[in-house]
């Protein structure tokens, strides 16, 4: 019998619980040993609850249990999480989390921590949610020099485009409802200025790679500008708006950006809708990869942590090889990110103005409400190159072309 302990009982951490519980005897099979919680750490009381019995509330009960050999950190954020993932490796225990925070920050010193301790750290549902990603790039994906990753990371915001695009309703009102069907929470920031999209491209990036990628370092901008008459536009050139984390590999330097794209119907990632998450990679060998399932949620993201514990217990005593060091990777200057770029500038008539600043542009009519502005594409240029362009033009927004 394999103890474990789950650290924090909320969403994620009563869905670790659930998912345990009700595919008991699949999930032994699978790990080839009995998993058993032993403990269920939280500050609250559950009176009434299954956990009820094996709730603690201190965390060196777990730490000194030399009995428990598989910890599960579904607290969230930094600290203490942090504190305790550390700890537990140290004394010799595999962690597995759901903590993007966390591996974002963290994830390469904490792999060397358990590489040390011949333990293991694992993550898969940091990023895709329920999707497995993490796993695939570890061990299916070894032979391809991957030179895209690109993905809708973030199904709140999806969820938010999605029914702005179909209803044509305001970003603030789709918002409110998110917010009360528990999409987003009630401080939707880490969501809709694309926070939580950048740590997870960051993480997926850190692993394609083998070096620290800095969420920091990731321009990111959020959906908060997207408007009603966006989606206009949108649909008379055939395309859709999607929040993507990308990192991409041009000429020797990779490129990491988190911001709203206009993507058409070729794409991938076109189709993906609602609070579905999909996650696009492209290899030498392989060419592309789709990923595609629900990115978050109680027993989705719940599963990827239960599937990480079965990993877990199957190689105790073993680590499981995963490329990710310290060392720092230089990403390319944003300025010099090459895209094309749908453009709404104030003033009716500007085409002649337009031209004489970008060259050819492909001119957009899409609604006679719209009269007192002009919108275009313009050619693939880089982001300096753009911001030079537009001077002298009263800007009312750009979205990026994929």
């Amino acid at each position: 019998m394999v103890n474990i302990a789950v650290l924090g009982y909320g969403t994620v951490g009563s869905g670790v619980v659930e998912v345990i519980n009700t595919n008991h005897s699949h999930i032994n099979k699978r790990a080839g040993e009995e998993i058993n919680i032993k403990y269920v750490l939280d500050i609250r009381e559950f009176p009434g609850d299954p956990v009820e019995n094996i709730l603690v509330h201190d965390y060196n009960t777990i730490l000194e249990d030399d009995e428990v050999s598989v910890v599960v950190e579904v607290m969230g954020g930094i600290e203490p999480a942090y504190t305790f993932v550390k700890q537990a490796i140290e004394r010799g225990k595999s962690v597995c989390t759901s903590n993007k925070e966390l591996v974002a920050k963290y994830g390469a010193e904490l792999l060397a921590d358990a590489k040390e301790k011949n333990v293991n750290f694992l993550f898969e549902a940091s990023v895709g949610g329920g999707i497995p990603i993490i796993r695939p790039i570890n061990q299916s994906l070894t032979v391809d020099h991957i030179d895209l990753i690109s993905g809708i990371l973030n199904g709140t915001t999806n969820y938010i485009l999605t029914k702005m695009e179909t209803l044509g309703l305001a970003f603030e009102s789709v918002l409110k409802e998110a917010q009360e069907k528990g999409y987003a929470e009630r401080n939707p920031e880490a969501d809709v200025e694309g926070y939580d999209a950048c740590r997870k491209i960051a993480i997926l990036a850190s692993l394609v790679y083998g070096k620290q990628v800095d969420y920091e370092k990731i321009y990111t901008e959020g959906i908060t500008k997207i408007t009603r008459d966006d989606f206009i536009y949108a649909k008379a050139l055939g395309t859709s708006i999607k929040l993507l984390g990308t990192s991409k590999q041009i000429d020797g330097k990779v490129y990491a950006i988190v911001a709203p794209f206009m993507i058409d119907e070729s794409h991938p990632l076109y189709s993906i809708s609602g609070v579905y998450n999909g996650i696009l990679l492209h290899g030498d060998m392989l060419d592309n990869v789709m990923f595609y399932g629900r990115g978050a949620g109680k027993l989705p993201t719940a599963s990827a942590v239960v599937s990480d514990v079965v990993d877990a217990v199957k190689h105790r005593d073993t680590n499981i090889m995963t490329i990710w060091s310290a060392e720092k990777k230089k990403l390319g200057d944003i300025e010099d990110f090459s895209c094309a770029y749908f453009v709404r500038v104030k003033g009716s008539n500007m085409e002649e103005a337009v031209e004489q600043a970008f060259g050819s542009v492909k001119f957009v009519k899409a609604d006679e409400n719209l009269s007192s502005e002009t919108a275009f594409v313009t050619g693939v240029m880089k982001e300096k190159e753009f911001k030079e362009k537009i001077k002298g033009f009263d800007l009312i927004t750009r979205i990026r072309m994929a």
